[in-house]
């Protein structure tokens, strides 16, 4: 079999080009280099080396993955006639894609391969920058890295910036992340004649900068704590301070029994903001949700029981292993074959169980949510109505039970009747896919904003409630329903 040879034609310009790696080239029966646009080609041009570019294939696609594929296809294709020598800019296996399309096609046996060396643009970028990678960096694609690949306390390398589109790219993804003030420098050209370093804001990265094939991005690390609160590691290490030696007395006596009814609190608070459509508050309201869980986690992990780590790690692995359809290879119709499959493997991961059935399903904190998951649990074994017509029978005929109770009957079956209504208008929400919890919530919220309009009226006329009469009083009622319409 024929052998495909990937060289590298270094990061800077001839000066620069190892003497092993020019050797090599100039040996070469067949050359083709991915593109011409390296200072080192031209030199090698004018002492009358031979080579084809793949410049063409770029303007055939509008992405660059079907490039990178296109080419490795034609290089397999030309060294079935013979051997071949492929040159790419910098290193072959730093941030090189064809050269890694080319290594899954040796490993599938289409094509002998083998990889020689040639100089990565890092090495002259670190010395440009002067920065030492001991302390962390990160080498990210600029075509194709999102906001959540970014680690913010380390030395962020962004290669792959061809032009301005590219850098605008990189620049609203930065943004996601970063202030729009941050400085970024733009290094072109790192250890050639031509090297330039310009720093800029990151808002204007694709404004007042050149770009080409020989530019990376540099982002250096944010030193504050201020500056990268938008980095989940910055959360994690706040509420770890909280909670550690020198940090607030509050946190650090709390418990996971303590916190319970917080994280209920701040559930019911997001809630209202849903339900106002509120996105500012619902992005308070979600960051006191994670609070609560961030402050669970570090609590678990000072008792020395669990971390974060396992958390994420317990419903990462439980969104996979319940959503085959997505990460597998099962089938679904809809959404309702989605529940059917999810309630199926929950079920054998709980196994056979010798608990009644209703055990898990007890609430300390919500009679409603307890009835309903009662309710729930039952019908998955068949105790239901057959259609929403008997629950709404059952319903009347609790009713009249305790209006009876109400006429002839004690305080006891009074209070008996009453539950028995209120668990069948939980049956009904049931039916009608609505969270009697989630209702009452915003019962209580409708009732707490009229009577604040009801009270706000009456403290403006300067007169106490009671000289104000039923019917006064539900007037102001009216009208606050009125303006809520309004």
């Amino acid at each position: 079999m024929n052998t495909l040879t990937v060289i590298g034609l270094g990061a800077g310009d001839f000066d620069q080009l190892q003497m092993g790696v020019y050797k090599k080239l100039k040996a070469a029966k067949k050359l083709y280099v991915r593109t011409v646009d390296h200072p080192v080609l031209d030199e090698l041009a004018a002492e009358g080396l031979q080579f084809e570019s793949f410049d063409g294939v770029y303007e055939k696609h509008g992405t660059f993955q079907p490039v990178y594929e296109e080419i490795s296809d034609l290089l397999i294709e030309a060294t079935a006639a013979g051997n071949v020598m492929y040159a790419v800019p910098g290193h072959p296996l730093v941030a090189e894609q064809t050269v890694q399309l080319l290594i899954a096609a040796a490993e599938a046996g289409k094509v002998n391969l083998v990889i020689e060396g040639g100089q990565s643009f890092l090495d002259p970028i670190f010395g440009a920058l002067k920065i030492d990678p001991i302390e962390g960096f990160q080498l990210l694609d600029g075509t194709s890295f999102n906001m959540h690949d970014i680690n913010m306390r380390q030395h962020i390398l962004i290669a792959q910036v061809y032009d301005t589109f590219s850098a605008s790219e990189v620049k609203l993804t930065l943004m996601e992340k970063y202030d729009d003030e941050y400085p970024v420098t733009v290094v072109t050209a790192a250890g050639s004649s031509q090297e330039k370093l310009i720093t800029v804001p990151l808002y204007e990265l694709d404004q007042s900068v050149e770009v080409d094939n020989l530019t990376t991005i540099y982002v250096p690390p944010v030193k504050s704590q201020e500056g990268a609160l938008r980095d989940w590691a910055t959360f994690r290490q706040i509420i770890a301070t909280l909670r550690g030696p020198n940090g607030c007395p509050w946190d650090q006596k709390q418990t996971h029994e303590s916190l319970k009814k917080y994280l209920l609190e701040e559930a019911h608070e997001y809630l209202a903001a849903v339900d106002a459509e509120d996105d500012f508050a619902m992005i308070e309201e979600l960051g006191d949700v994670l609070l609560q869980v961030f402050l669970n986690a570090q609590i678990g992990e000072d008792l020395g029981y669990f971390t974060l780590e396992d958390v994420l790690a317990s419903i990462s692995e439980k969104m996979i292993r319940r959503h085959p359809h997505v990460f597998s290879d099962v089938s679904v119709e809809d959404a309702d074959d989605v529940i059917a499959n999810w309630e199926a493997i929950k079920a054998e991961e709980k196994g056979t169980s010798d608990k009644p059935l209703l055990d898990e399903e007890y609430r300390a904190s919500s009679s409603l949510q307890t009835a309903y998951n009662y309710q729930k649990r039952a019908a998955k074994v068949g105790f239901d109505w057959p259609d929403v017509a008997g629950a709404w029978d059952k319903f009347a005929e609790e009713w009249q039970e305790f209006r009876d109770e109400v006429t002839t009957g004690s305080a006891e079956t009074r209070l008996d009747e009453f539950g028995d209504v209120l668990f069948t208008l939980v049956n009904l929400a049931r039916f009608y896919k609505l969270s009697p919890e989630e209702a009452m919530l915003h019962a209580n919220e409708k009732f707490a904003r009229r009577f604040g309009y009801v009270e706000e009226k009456v403290i403006e006329s300067g007169k106490p409630f009671s000289a104000y009469t039923l019917e006064q009083l539900d007037a102001f009622w009216d009208e606050a329903k009125r303006l809520e319409r309004e």
